[in-house]
């Protein structure tokens, strides 16, 4: 006989549903027992995997279940199939066939649903289950989701009451044989940490492989956060080494909160360690995790944590190693540290200690494996003929030692589109050419073919700028961001644009070489009644620097605004000569 895993948590509710999933996670030892001793035949295998066998639980017949599946939709496909005649025997049409779906109970349903999500109405939400069990109505994974989203992030007088009725949900979706996903396995474990079970939210997360479900970074919030809200810094230190065998980077608030909970049980290796995570992948950081920053190097255990004596060679070493700004051979010096907000002057000389930053190098394989990356995402997202034509042309007319975003150049403080604001942009490009060649603009074919476009002195000069080969024109349909994107890699050029690059096109080239690669190549435009003015990439980089005399200098995150200085965070002590 197959006794359940102890790490099955839904299996119990299958053979011996309790009257209350709220017991469930808060009586762990209880759960525990039923795993070992339950004599039920009991697999979460039925809900994926290979074909079962069980004449005592479903039947003399073969329950076969796809790992890919949507069984969530069982209960609409069934009403699907229900309607796929009309009247008189025809077969439905694509179009009829959503209608129905749509006015299913099932569907109806899933609308009314979505609109409480969408304004957290959580009584409608849960009048709206209460009304449907009552009914008769299928719920699937959708709506089951929904339901404990809306309980899980829902806070008020009722809090405690509104958790226990997202367990006893969440019950309820197991015994009615509806397979969970993440977001299923997430929700449940934000209800775990909102009742102040982070052990039993990680439990959870962990128990995601078994069903074929790789978490994602939100999976991990809840117990992360929920253990660093307690202190428990071993147990979030756990939950940390979980995320990186699934290959899920954190991201700032994860590693501002384990850098806090760090600080606070005073674990001067771990601080460095996020010290060093956080100039990888976040480079600047918030107010917020300054603040914890500066926290660690005002206190005492900060004063006593570092060593007299280092081997220099092995510190320039590492610098040159890790191509400058860091050598990541713990802490140096000794002593109080001096800490300080402050500004880099332009050649990034620090305005309190008077230590010059470091411009880190950019490997130049990372570059052109970057540009693969972006020919690929760009191919999977233009015209495949249109992109590879744009290769084409841009290696039989490159390299240009710049590249113009036409269209943002020429709306920055405009109301319309502005032909002559652009000109002089590429009129200042040429002049700083070191070849003297023109910049090469990108604009849409909408740009180039009507309005301001037609005026005789604007037609005279995109025909100047074509003729020279430094200007092309993106198909319609296209989005033009990808090719001036991909000719400023390609050309290993300075990008003149303000576009920010923030939005989900660009979040898809991850967060590590992007944000290196932009700062070291963008140009940025300001626009006043005096002109224009170039706003050049800096000749330090804008990241968390560690020097070799152990000093550290750390970056906030500013605003839009090019006038307005970035405050960095300078931490110093005496160097003993």
């Amino acid at each position: 006989m197959l006794l359940c895993s102890r790490s099955t948590i839904f299996a119990p509710f299958i053979a011996k549903p309790s009257p209350n999933l709220f017991s469930f996670f808060t009586r762990k030892t209880h759960l525990l027992s039923l795993f070992k001793n339950s004599p039920i035949r009991c697999n979460h295998n039925y809900f994926f995997g290979k074909p079962i066998k069980d004449s005592n639980s479903f039947g003399a017949h073969d329950l076969f279940v796809n790992k890919k599946a949507k069984f969530c939709n069982l209960a609409i496909s069934g009403t699907s199939r229900r309607n796929e005649k009309a009247a008189g025997g025809n077969v439905m049409s694509l179009r009829e066939k959503k209608k129905a779906r749509r006015e299913a109970p099932e569907g109806v349903l899933k609308f009314k649903l979505d609109k409480c999500s969408k304004c957290r109405d959580v009584v409608e939400g849960l009048r709206l289950y209460d009304e449907a069990r009552e009914n008769g109505v299928e719920l699937n994974q959708h709506h089951y989701n929904v339901l404990l989203y809306l309980c899980s992030q829902n806070g008020g007088e009722n809090v405690n009451d509104l958790r226990k009725q997202g367990y006893e949900i969440f019950q309820q979706m197991i015994i009615d044989k509806v397979p969970p996903n993440e977001a299923t396995f997430t929700n449940a474990a934000r209800l775990a940490s909102a009742m102040e079970d982070p052990e039993m939210a990680f439990d959870l997360v962990k128990q995601m492989k078994s069903f074929g479900i790789l978490p994602k970074l939100r999976s991990y919030g809840a117990p992360l956060f929920g253990f660093c809200k307690k202190e428990m810094a071993d147990k979030a230190y756990e939950v940390d080494a979980h995320m990186i065998e699934y290959g899920v980077v954190a991201e700032e608030p994860e590693l501002s909160a384990l850098l806090k909970v760090s600080v606070g049980v005073n674990n001067a290796d771990k601080v460095y360690e996020l010290l060093h995570r956080l100039r990888t992948s976040v480079r600047h950081v918030t107010e917020s995790t300054v603040a914890i920053i500066e926290d660690w190097f005002k206190s005492k255990h900060a004063a006593k944590t570092g060593k007299e004596n280092w081997d220099v060679r092995k510190v320039k070493e590492g610098v040159a190693r890790g191509g400058g700004g860091w050598h990541g051979q713990g802490w140096l010096g000794c002593g109080q540290w001096r800490v300080v907000r402050t500004q880099m002057d332009k050649e990034g000389v620090c305005g309190s200690c008077g230590e010059r930053l470091a411009c880190i190098d950019i490997d130049p394989r990372e570059t052109e494996n970057f540009a693969i990356s972006l020919s690929k995402l760009a191919l999977g997202r233009e015209v495949k003929a249109d992109f590879t034509r744009f290769q084409d042309w841009l290696q039989q007319h490159g390299p240009f030692d710049a590249v113009a975003d036409g269209a943002n150049l020429s709306l920055i403080n405009q109301q319309t589109f502005s032909f002559s604001q652009l000109n002089a942009v590429v009129h200042r490009l040429h002049g700083m050419s070191p070849s003297k060649k023109l910049p090469l603009v990108i604009l849409h074919k909408s740009r180039v073919t009507g309005g301001s476009a037609q005026n005789p002195c604007n037609k005279k000069m995109l025909e100047r700028w074509k003729n020279s080969g430094a200007l092309y024109v993106t198909p319609a349909g296209s989005n033009d961001d990808w090719y001036w994107l991909y000719a400023a890699v390609c050309c290993k050029c300075l990008l003149v644009t303000n576009d920010e690059m923030r939005d989900h096109l660009f979040q898809l080239l991850g967060t590590s070489f992007f944000p290196r690669w932009k700062e070291k190549h963008q140009v940025r435009l300001s626009v006043s009644q005096s002109g224009i003015a170039l706003q050049m990439p800096p000749p330090y980089s804008i990241v968390i620097q560690e020097s070799e005399n152990g000093s550290w200098h750390v970056p906030t995150t500013t605003n839009d605004d090019l006038e307005t200085p970035r405050q960095w965070l300078c931490a110093t002590r005496p160097i003993k000569s």
